[in-house]
Protein backbone atom coordinates (compact mmCIF):
# COMPACT_ATOMS: atom_id res chain seq x y z
CA UNK A 1 0.00 0.00 0.00
CA UNK A 2 0.76 3.78 -1.26
CA UNK A 3 1.89 5.22 2.27
CA UNK A 4 0.46 8.69 3.13
CA UNK A 5 2.85 10.99 4.85
CA UNK A 6 1.98 14.37 7.43
CA UNK A 7 4.84 16.61 6.55
CA UNK A 8 6.19 19.09 8.91
CA UNK A 9 6.32 22.16 6.92
CA UNK A 10 9.64 23.99 9.11
CA UNK A 11 11.79 20.61 9.20
CA UNK A 12 10.42 18.86 6.34
CA UNK A 13 10.45 15.72 8.51
CA UNK A 14 7.67 13.14 7.69
CA UNK A 15 5.16 11.15 9.56
CA UNK A 16 3.34 8.07 7.88
CA UNK A 17 -0.81 8.67 8.34
CA UNK A 18 -1.75 5.56 9.57
CA UNK A 19 -4.09 5.04 6.39
CA UNK A 20 -3.28 4.76 2.89
CA UNK A 21 -5.11 6.62 -0.09
CA UNK A 22 -8.42 5.76 -1.02
CA UNK A 23 -9.11 3.02 -3.48
CA UNK A 24 -11.69 3.42 -6.36
CA UNK A 25 -13.74 1.04 -4.24
CA UNK A 26 -13.59 3.00 -1.28
CA UNK A 27 -14.71 6.18 -2.91
CA UNK A 28 -17.80 4.34 -4.10
CA UNK A 29 -18.43 2.63 -1.31
CA UNK A 30 -18.32 6.21 0.88
CA UNK A 31 -20.65 7.96 -2.00
CA UNK A 32 -23.16 5.10 -1.30
CA UNK A 33 -23.09 5.28 2.34
CA UNK A 34 -23.73 9.50 1.70
CA UNK A 35 -27.17 9.04 0.36
CA UNK A 36 -27.88 7.01 3.20
CA UNK A 37 -26.56 9.69 5.06
CA UNK A 38 -28.73 12.09 3.08
CA UNK A 39 -31.94 10.23 3.92
CA UNK A 40 -31.39 10.54 7.33
CA UNK A 41 -29.92 14.11 7.76
CA UNK A 42 -32.64 16.10 5.61
CA UNK A 43 -35.27 14.09 7.61
CA UNK A 44 -33.97 15.52 11.04
CA UNK A 45 -35.53 18.72 12.22
CA UNK A 46 -34.11 21.80 12.42
CA UNK A 47 -33.80 21.90 15.69
CA UNK A 48 -31.64 18.03 15.83
CA UNK A 49 -29.84 19.73 13.07
CA UNK A 50 -28.70 22.81 15.01
CA UNK A 51 -28.06 20.39 18.31
CA UNK A 52 -25.61 18.09 15.99
CA UNK A 53 -23.93 20.91 14.66
CA UNK A 54 -23.38 22.58 18.27
CA UNK A 55 -22.02 19.27 19.58
CA UNK A 56 -19.14 18.99 16.80
CA UNK A 57 -18.51 23.07 17.43
CA UNK A 58 -18.13 21.34 21.54
CA UNK A 59 -15.44 18.67 20.18
CA UNK A 60 -13.66 20.87 18.42
CA UNK A 61 -13.22 23.25 21.38
CA UNK A 62 -12.13 20.35 23.79
CA UNK A 63 -9.48 18.86 21.35
CA UNK A 64 -8.27 21.96 20.44
CA UNK A 65 -5.10 22.25 21.20
CA UNK A 66 -4.17 19.09 19.95
CA UNK A 67 -5.73 20.40 16.33
CA UNK A 68 -3.52 23.37 16.70
CA UNK A 69 -0.12 21.59 17.57
CA UNK A 70 -1.20 19.03 14.44
CA UNK A 71 -1.88 22.06 12.09
CA UNK A 72 0.68 24.07 13.17
CA UNK A 73 3.28 21.14 12.59
CA UNK A 74 1.74 20.70 9.35
CA UNK A 75 1.19 24.03 7.77
CA UNK A 76 3.98 26.32 10.33
CA UNK A 77 1.06 29.46 10.36
CA UNK A 78 1.41 29.73 14.22
CA UNK A 79 -0.45 28.28 17.18
CA UNK A 80 -1.59 31.68 17.72
CA UNK A 81 -3.06 32.33 14.11
CA UNK A 82 -4.87 28.65 14.45
CA UNK A 83 -6.00 29.19 17.72
CA UNK A 84 -7.76 32.18 16.35
CA UNK A 85 -8.62 30.16 13.34
CA UNK A 86 -9.97 27.16 15.53
CA UNK A 87 -12.37 29.82 17.69
CA UNK A 88 -13.99 31.19 14.43
CA UNK A 89 -14.62 27.75 12.64
CA UNK A 90 -16.21 26.75 16.41
CA UNK A 91 -18.02 29.97 16.14
CA UNK A 92 -19.21 29.20 12.19
CA UNK A 93 -20.81 25.85 13.69
CA UNK A 94 -22.63 27.51 15.75
CA UNK A 95 -23.52 30.52 14.02
CA UNK A 96 -24.97 27.94 11.21
CA UNK A 97 -27.39 26.25 13.81
CA UNK A 98 -28.42 29.63 14.60
CA UNK A 99 -29.33 30.30 10.35
CA UNK A 100 -31.31 27.15 10.48
CA UNK A 101 -33.55 28.07 13.42
CA UNK A 102 -33.96 31.26 12.27
CA UNK A 103 -35.48 29.77 9.41
CA UNK A 104 -35.16 32.39 6.70
CA UNK A 105 -33.38 30.61 4.67
CA UNK A 106 -36.13 28.46 3.90
CA UNK A 107 -37.41 31.20 1.71
CA UNK A 108 -41.45 29.66 2.38
CA UNK A 109 -44.10 31.22 0.13
CA UNK A 110 -47.99 30.43 0.83
CA UNK A 111 -50.01 30.93 -1.55
CA UNK A 112 -54.06 29.55 -0.70
CA UNK A 113 -56.42 28.30 -3.44
CA UNK A 114 -58.63 31.18 -4.73
CA UNK A 115 -62.25 29.95 -6.07
CA UNK A 116 -63.39 33.30 -6.16
CA UNK A 117 -61.81 33.96 -9.80
CA UNK A 118 -63.13 32.57 -13.06
CA UNK A 119 -60.24 30.16 -13.68
CA UNK A 120 -59.51 28.56 -9.76
CA UNK A 121 -55.73 28.92 -8.66
CA UNK A 122 -54.29 26.54 -6.87
CA UNK A 123 -53.13 26.26 -3.21
CA UNK A 124 -48.88 26.78 -3.51
CA UNK A 125 -46.20 26.03 -0.88
CA UNK A 126 -43.22 26.68 -1.89
CA UNK A 127 -39.88 26.46 0.47
CA UNK A 128 -36.01 25.22 0.10
CA UNK A 129 -34.85 21.53 0.30
CA UNK A 130 -31.17 20.00 0.53
CA UNK A 131 -29.76 19.11 -2.73
CA UNK A 132 -28.10 16.14 -1.55
CA UNK A 133 -24.19 14.69 -0.79
CA UNK A 134 -21.96 17.68 -0.96
CA UNK A 135 -17.79 16.94 -1.52
CA UNK A 136 -15.63 19.61 -0.27
CA UNK A 137 -11.94 20.34 -1.35
CA UNK A 138 -10.61 22.73 1.63
CA UNK A 139 -8.08 25.10 1.35
CA UNK A 140 -4.29 24.64 2.24
CA UNK A 141 -4.21 27.76 4.39
CA UNK A 142 -7.05 27.12 6.49
CA UNK A 143 -6.86 23.84 7.85
CA UNK A 144 -9.62 24.94 10.69
CA UNK A 145 -11.49 27.85 8.76
CA UNK A 146 -11.39 25.92 4.77
CA UNK A 147 -11.43 22.10 5.27
CA UNK A 148 -12.75 19.43 7.08
CA UNK A 149 -14.38 21.36 9.82
CA UNK A 150 -14.43 24.41 7.89
CA UNK A 151 -17.15 26.62 6.52
CA UNK A 152 -18.31 24.70 3.35
CA UNK A 153 -18.66 22.16 6.05
CA UNK A 154 -20.90 23.68 8.09
CA UNK A 155 -22.75 25.46 5.24
CA UNK A 156 -23.83 21.62 3.98
CA UNK A 157 -24.78 19.99 6.92
CA UNK A 158 -26.99 22.99 8.49
CA UNK A 159 -28.64 23.03 4.98
CA UNK A 160 -29.18 19.04 5.20
CA UNK A 161 -26.57 17.81 3.17
CA UNK A 162 -24.18 15.31 4.26
CA UNK A 163 -20.25 15.84 3.50
CA UNK A 164 -17.57 14.27 1.87
CA UNK A 165 -14.37 15.99 2.24
CA UNK A 166 -10.89 15.34 0.52
CA UNK A 167 -7.86 14.93 2.48
CA UNK A 168 -5.59 18.24 1.74
CA UNK A 169 -2.21 16.73 1.44
CA UNK A 170 -1.24 19.63 3.25
CA UNK A 171 -2.51 18.53 6.93
CA UNK A 172 -3.20 15.11 6.26
CA UNK A 173 -2.91 14.63 9.87
CA UNK A 174 -4.87 17.32 10.86
CA UNK A 175 -7.99 16.05 8.96
CA UNK A 176 -7.82 12.41 9.86
CA UNK A 177 -8.13 14.09 13.79
CA UNK A 178 -11.15 16.33 13.17
CA UNK A 179 -12.25 13.09 11.10
CA UNK A 180 -12.20 10.76 14.16
CA UNK A 181 -13.94 13.58 16.01
CA UNK A 182 -16.98 14.16 14.55
CA UNK A 183 -17.19 10.49 13.76
CA UNK A 184 -17.39 10.01 17.19
CA UNK A 185 -20.04 12.99 17.56
CA UNK A 186 -22.23 11.06 15.14
CA UNK A 187 -22.18 7.90 16.22
CA UNK A 188 -23.39 9.29 19.85
CA UNK A 189 -25.87 10.89 17.71
CA UNK A 190 -27.20 7.72 16.20
CA UNK A 191 -26.42 9.34 13.04
CA UNK A 192 -25.98 6.63 9.65
CA UNK A 193 -21.21 6.48 8.71
CA UNK A 194 -22.40 8.72 5.34
CA UNK A 195 -23.35 12.18 7.55
CA UNK A 196 -19.38 12.90 7.22
CA UNK A 197 -16.98 11.34 5.85
CA UNK A 198 -13.24 11.99 3.99
CA UNK A 199 -11.34 10.49 1.13
CA UNK A 200 -7.71 10.90 1.10
CA UNK A 201 -5.30 10.83 -2.23
CA UNK A 202 -5.14 13.13 -5.05
CA UNK A 203 -6.45 10.40 -7.11
CA UNK A 204 -9.64 9.97 -5.02
CA UNK A 205 -10.58 13.43 -5.27
CA UNK A 206 -10.66 13.04 -8.89
CA UNK A 207 -13.08 9.90 -8.70
CA UNK A 208 -15.48 11.46 -6.14
CA UNK A 209 -16.19 14.36 -8.44
CA UNK A 210 -17.40 11.75 -10.99
CA UNK A 211 -19.89 9.60 -7.86
CA UNK A 212 -23.16 10.07 -9.25
CA UNK A 213 -24.59 10.30 -5.62
CA UNK A 214 -22.35 13.68 -4.91
CA UNK A 215 -24.52 16.85 -5.84
CA UNK A 216 -22.36 19.27 -5.89
CA UNK A 217 -18.63 20.65 -4.93
CA UNK A 218 -17.28 22.94 -2.69
CA UNK A 219 -13.49 23.94 -3.71
CA UNK A 220 -10.92 26.57 -2.24
CA UNK A 221 -7.84 26.61 -4.20
CA UNK A 222 -5.66 27.22 -7.51
CA UNK A 223 -7.41 28.39 -10.43
CA UNK A 224 -5.77 25.30 -12.47
CA UNK A 225 -7.12 22.65 -9.74
CA UNK A 226 -10.54 24.30 -9.48
CA UNK A 227 -10.66 24.61 -13.49
CA UNK A 228 -9.59 21.14 -14.01
CA UNK A 229 -12.14 19.79 -11.33
CA UNK A 230 -14.94 22.01 -12.33
CA UNK A 231 -14.89 20.95 -16.15
CA UNK A 232 -15.04 17.23 -14.44
CA UNK A 233 -17.92 18.36 -12.49
CA UNK A 234 -19.82 20.26 -15.92
CA UNK A 235 -19.00 16.69 -18.16
CA UNK A 236 -20.31 14.15 -16.00
CA UNK A 237 -23.88 12.40 -17.19
CA UNK A 238 -25.14 14.47 -14.96
CA UNK A 239 -23.75 17.99 -14.40
CA UNK A 240 -24.00 19.37 -11.23
CA UNK A 241 -22.72 22.88 -9.54
CA UNK A 242 -18.95 23.51 -8.68
CA UNK A 243 -18.53 26.41 -6.27
CA UNK A 244 -14.79 27.22 -6.83
CA UNK A 245 -12.86 29.99 -4.90
CA UNK A 246 -9.94 30.07 -6.85
CA UNK A 247 -7.79 33.62 -7.05
CA UNK A 248 -7.67 36.87 -6.15
CA UNK A 249 -5.67 40.06 -6.44
CA UNK A 250 -7.19 42.58 -4.02
CA UNK A 251 -6.79 46.41 -4.69
CA UNK A 252 -6.68 48.50 -2.84
CA UNK A 253 -6.79 52.50 -3.52
CA UNK A 254 -5.50 55.22 -1.24
CA UNK A 255 -6.53 58.73 -2.60
CA UNK A 256 -4.82 61.87 -2.48
CA UNK A 257 -7.06 63.01 0.73
CA UNK A 258 -6.25 59.88 2.20
CA UNK A 259 -2.21 60.16 1.63
CA UNK A 260 -2.22 63.62 2.92
CA UNK A 261 -3.91 63.08 6.03
CA UNK A 262 -2.74 59.42 7.02
CA UNK A 263 -0.39 58.16 4.44
CA UNK A 264 2.24 56.77 6.73
CA UNK A 265 -0.51 54.91 9.08
CA UNK A 266 -1.96 53.39 5.64
CA UNK A 267 1.55 52.21 4.70
CA UNK A 268 2.22 50.46 8.09
CA UNK A 269 -1.43 48.86 8.04
CA UNK A 270 -1.13 47.86 4.59
CA UNK A 271 2.00 45.87 5.52
CA UNK A 272 0.54 44.21 8.42
CA UNK A 273 -2.16 43.50 6.06
CA UNK A 274 0.23 41.68 3.77
CA UNK A 275 2.19 39.91 5.78
CA UNK A 276 -0.49 38.23 8.60
CA UNK A 277 -0.22 34.34 7.99
CA UNK A 278 2.98 35.52 5.95
CA UNK A 279 0.80 36.60 3.27
CA UNK A 280 -0.79 32.98 2.54
CA UNK A 281 -4.43 34.74 2.52
CA UNK A 282 -7.02 34.89 -0.36
CA UNK A 283 -7.97 38.20 1.01
CA UNK A 284 -4.43 39.68 1.02
CA UNK A 285 -4.00 43.25 -0.49
CA UNK A 286 -2.51 42.60 -3.94
CA UNK A 287 -2.33 46.39 -5.31
CA UNK A 288 -1.93 48.96 -3.58
CA UNK A 289 -2.56 52.35 -5.95
CA UNK A 290 -0.77 55.13 -4.58
CA UNK A 291 -0.61 58.95 -5.56
CA UNK A 292 2.56 59.90 -6.95
CA UNK A 293 3.88 62.98 -4.98
CA UNK A 294 5.81 63.38 -1.80
CA UNK A 295 2.87 61.98 0.32
CA UNK A 296 2.50 59.16 -1.54
CA UNK A 297 6.76 58.60 -1.21
CA UNK A 298 6.23 58.96 2.59
CA UNK A 299 3.08 55.81 2.27
CA UNK A 300 5.38 53.63 0.62
CA UNK A 301 8.51 54.13 2.42
CA UNK A 302 6.29 53.21 5.81
CA UNK A 303 4.97 50.11 3.95
CA UNK A 304 8.80 49.70 3.02
CA UNK A 305 9.87 49.69 6.31
CA UNK A 306 7.04 47.82 7.78
CA UNK A 307 7.63 44.77 5.58
CA UNK A 308 11.05 45.17 6.48
CA UNK A 309 10.23 44.23 9.87
CA UNK A 310 8.84 40.82 8.80
CA UNK A 311 10.70 38.30 9.66
CA UNK A 312 11.44 35.28 6.97
CA UNK A 313 9.06 32.73 7.34
CA UNK A 314 8.14 29.21 6.23
CA UNK A 315 5.21 28.80 3.91
CA UNK A 316 2.73 26.08 4.30
CA UNK A 317 4.87 23.58 2.27
CA UNK A 318 8.02 23.39 -0.33
CA UNK A 319 5.12 23.76 -3.44
CA UNK A 320 4.22 27.13 -2.00
CA UNK A 321 7.39 27.94 -1.50
CA UNK A 322 9.11 27.55 -4.58
CA UNK A 323 5.91 28.47 -6.36
CA UNK A 324 6.29 32.12 -4.54
CA UNK A 325 9.76 32.06 -5.35
CA UNK A 326 9.36 31.61 -9.28
CA UNK A 327 6.72 33.69 -9.52
CA UNK A 328 8.67 37.11 -7.83
CA UNK A 329 11.40 36.46 -9.87
CA UNK A 330 8.86 36.93 -12.86
CA UNK A 331 7.75 40.27 -11.10
CA UNK A 332 11.15 41.12 -10.73
CA UNK A 333 12.71 40.30 -14.36
CA UNK A 334 9.59 42.59 -15.43
CA UNK A 335 11.09 46.26 -17.00
CA UNK A 336 8.39 47.72 -15.54
CA UNK A 337 9.39 47.15 -12.17
CA UNK A 338 10.85 50.65 -10.83
CA UNK A 339 12.38 49.34 -6.88
CA UNK A 340 11.44 46.80 -4.88
CA UNK A 341 11.14 47.35 -1.01
CA UNK A 342 13.19 45.65 0.81
CA UNK A 343 16.02 43.95 -1.22
CA UNK A 344 14.72 40.50 -1.99
CA UNK A 345 16.01 37.38 -0.32
CA UNK A 346 15.70 33.90 0.26
CA UNK A 347 17.04 31.25 2.60
CA UNK A 348 16.68 27.54 1.70
CA UNK A 349 13.40 27.07 3.24
CA UNK A 350 12.18 30.75 4.14
CA UNK A 351 11.10 33.62 2.10
CA UNK A 352 11.07 37.52 3.15
CA UNK A 353 8.59 39.73 2.08
CA UNK A 354 8.82 41.75 -1.26
CA UNK A 355 7.35 45.33 -2.36
CA UNK A 356 7.53 45.65 -6.35
CA UNK A 357 6.87 49.51 -7.14
CA UNK A 358 5.50 50.57 -11.04
CA UNK A 359 4.18 53.12 -12.85
CA UNK A 360 0.29 52.95 -12.92
CA UNK A 361 0.09 53.51 -16.90
CA UNK A 362 2.15 51.07 -17.27
CA UNK A 363 -0.04 48.53 -16.18
CA UNK A 364 -3.25 50.00 -18.56
CA UNK A 365 -4.17 47.18 -20.97
CA UNK A 366 -1.65 44.61 -19.73
CA UNK A 367 -4.10 41.40 -18.66
CA UNK A 368 -1.11 38.95 -18.64
CA UNK A 369 1.82 39.39 -16.79
CA UNK A 370 3.34 38.27 -13.54
CA UNK A 371 2.78 41.70 -11.89
CA UNK A 372 -0.80 41.49 -11.39
CA UNK A 373 -0.80 37.91 -11.02
CA UNK A 374 -1.75 36.37 -6.96
CA UNK A 375 1.35 35.26 -5.49
CA UNK A 376 0.58 33.57 -2.21
CA UNK A 377 3.29 35.13 0.08
CA UNK A 378 4.47 38.26 1.23
CA UNK A 379 4.23 40.18 -1.83
CA UNK A 380 2.54 42.84 -3.07
CA UNK A 381 2.67 45.22 -5.73
CA UNK A 382 2.84 49.45 -5.30
CA UNK A 383 0.94 51.50 -8.59
CA UNK A 384 2.23 55.25 -8.22
CA UNK A 385 -1.20 56.86 -10.15
CA UNK A 386 -0.92 60.62 -11.58
CA UNK A 387 -4.72 61.10 -11.59
CA UNK A 388 -7.95 59.61 -11.29
CA UNK A 389 -7.97 58.00 -14.38
CA UNK A 390 -4.75 56.33 -13.83
CA UNK A 391 -6.95 54.05 -11.28
CA UNK A 392 -9.96 53.37 -13.24
CA UNK A 393 -7.80 52.25 -15.92
CA UNK A 394 -5.81 49.81 -13.51
CA UNK A 395 -9.22 48.71 -11.65
CA UNK A 396 -10.77 47.78 -15.32
CA UNK A 397 -7.23 45.65 -16.29
CA UNK A 398 -7.20 43.78 -13.07
CA UNK A 399 -8.97 40.60 -13.29
CA UNK A 400 -12.73 40.23 -10.40
CA UNK A 401 -11.71 40.08 -6.90
CA UNK A 402 -12.64 38.84 -3.69
CA UNK A 403 -12.36 42.64 -2.14
CA UNK A 404 -11.76 45.72 -3.07
CA UNK A 405 -10.72 48.93 -0.69
CA UNK A 406 -10.57 52.80 -0.90
CA UNK A 407 -9.13 54.95 1.18
CA UNK A 408 -10.67 58.76 1.31
CA UNK A 409 -11.48 61.48 3.53
CA UNK A 410 -15.06 62.60 3.86
CA UNK A 411 -15.06 65.29 1.98
CA UNK A 412 -13.67 63.43 -0.96
CA UNK A 413 -16.24 62.89 -3.69
CA UNK A 414 -13.60 60.44 -5.68
CA UNK A 415 -14.14 57.99 -3.08
CA UNK A 416 -17.84 57.38 -4.19
CA UNK A 417 -16.70 56.84 -7.89
CA UNK A 418 -13.76 54.33 -6.68
CA UNK A 419 -16.39 52.74 -4.75
CA UNK A 420 -18.54 52.44 -7.67
CA UNK A 421 -16.10 50.96 -9.94
CA UNK A 422 -14.91 48.36 -6.91
CA UNK A 423 -18.54 47.07 -6.81
CA UNK A 424 -18.59 46.07 -10.25
CA UNK A 425 -15.92 43.48 -9.34
CA UNK A 426 -15.70 42.69 -6.13
CA UNK A 427 -17.94 40.98 -3.99
CA UNK A 428 -16.86 43.17 -0.75
CA UNK A 429 -15.98 46.71 -0.65
CA UNK A 430 -13.60 48.11 2.22
CA UNK A 431 -14.04 51.66 2.84
CA UNK A 432 -10.62 52.95 4.96
CA UNK A 433 -9.62 49.44 5.65
CA UNK A 434 -7.91 46.66 4.39
CA UNK A 435 -9.69 43.17 3.26
CA UNK A 436 -7.57 41.08 5.62
CA UNK A 437 -10.08 39.00 7.99
CA UNK A 438 -13.52 37.83 7.07
CA UNK A 439 -16.15 38.05 9.70
CA UNK A 440 -18.76 35.08 9.60
CA UNK A 441 -22.35 36.75 9.81
CA UNK A 442 -25.44 37.15 8.45
CA UNK A 443 -24.04 40.34 5.93
CA UNK A 444 -20.53 39.02 4.83
CA UNK A 445 -20.21 38.16 1.17
CA UNK A 446 -16.77 36.27 0.56
CA UNK A 447 -17.16 36.05 -3.20
CA UNK A 448 -16.78 37.68 -6.93
CA UNK A 449 -16.55 36.97 -10.56
CA UNK A 450 -14.83 35.13 -11.79
CA UNK A 451 -12.12 34.20 -11.33
CA UNK A 452 -12.19 34.98 -7.90
CA UNK A 453 -15.34 32.52 -7.93
CA UNK A 454 -16.55 30.26 -9.93
CA UNK A 455 -20.65 31.22 -9.03
CA UNK A 456 -22.45 34.24 -7.19
CA UNK A 457 -22.82 32.80 -3.81
CA UNK A 458 -20.78 33.62 -1.09
CA UNK A 459 -18.72 31.00 0.72
CA UNK A 460 -18.60 32.37 4.20
CA UNK A 461 -21.74 33.92 6.39
CA UNK A 462 -25.53 33.04 6.40
CA UNK A 463 -26.20 32.63 2.43
CA UNK A 464 -23.42 30.52 1.93
CA UNK A 465 -26.24 28.01 3.02
CA UNK A 466 -28.27 28.97 -0.46
CA UNK A 467 -25.64 27.53 -2.33
CA UNK A 468 -26.81 24.21 -1.19
CA UNK A 469 -30.63 24.13 -1.59
CA UNK A 470 -33.15 24.35 -4.05
CA UNK A 471 -36.75 25.49 -4.29
CA UNK A 472 -39.68 23.04 -4.40
CA UNK A 473 -43.47 23.80 -4.43
CA UNK A 474 -45.96 21.81 -3.14
CA UNK A 475 -49.37 22.16 -5.05
CA UNK A 476 -53.04 21.67 -2.98
CA UNK A 477 -51.01 19.49 -0.89
CA UNK A 478 -52.63 17.79 2.34
CA UNK A 479 -51.63 19.54 5.33
CA UNK A 480 -50.88 16.37 7.14
CA UNK A 481 -48.18 15.42 4.30
CA UNK A 482 -46.91 18.92 4.49
CA UNK A 483 -43.35 20.16 6.35
CA UNK A 484 -44.41 21.74 9.78
CA UNK A 485 -43.10 24.82 8.20
CA UNK A 486 -45.41 24.77 5.42
CA UNK A 487 -48.64 24.24 7.60
CA UNK A 488 -50.95 27.40 8.06
CA UNK A 489 -51.16 26.77 12.26
CA UNK A 490 -47.14 27.13 12.68
CA UNK A 491 -45.72 30.89 12.13
CA UNK A 492 -42.51 29.77 13.87
CA UNK A 493 -40.34 31.27 10.31
CA UNK A 494 -40.49 34.38 8.36
CA UNK A 495 -42.70 33.17 5.97
CA UNK A 496 -44.64 35.16 2.42
CA UNK A 497 -48.42 34.47 2.83
CA UNK A 498 -50.53 35.36 -0.18
CA UNK A 499 -47.65 37.91 -1.30
CA UNK A 500 -47.40 39.25 2.33
CA UNK A 501 -44.12 38.90 4.39
CA UNK A 502 -44.55 38.26 7.97
CA UNK A 503 -41.88 38.02 10.48
CA UNK A 504 -43.38 38.49 13.38
CA UNK A 505 -43.04 35.24 15.16
CA UNK A 506 -39.21 35.20 13.62
CA UNK A 507 -37.47 32.88 16.30
CA UNK A 508 -34.64 33.88 17.82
Amino acid sequence: MVDLNSVDARSGASTALDRGPSSHEEVSTLAQQAETGFRWLSEQSRGARADLLNDLATALEDNQQEIINTADRETAIGVDRLRGELTRTVGQLRFFGRVILDGAYLDVSIEHENTSLPLRTPDLRRWNVPLGPVAIFGSSNFPPAFSAPGGDSASALAAGCPVVVKAHGSHLATTRLVERLFRQVLEEANAPPGVFQVVYGREAGILLVEQPEITAIGFTGSVSSGLALAERAASRPTPIPFYGELGSVNPVVVLPSAAAVRGESIGRDFATSVTIQAGQMCTKPGVLLVPVGPEGDALVAAAAEGLEKFAPAHLLNSRTRDSFVHGIRDVLSDPRVKQVFPPASESADQVAAVLAVVDAAELTGVHHSAVLEEHFGPFAVVARYRDLSDVLSVLRTLPPALTGAVHFEDEDDDGRVIAKELIRRSGRIIYNGFPTGVMVGWGMTHGGQFPATTSDFTSVGANAINRLLRPVTLQDAPAALSPLELRDDQTMIPRRINGVLHTESRTK
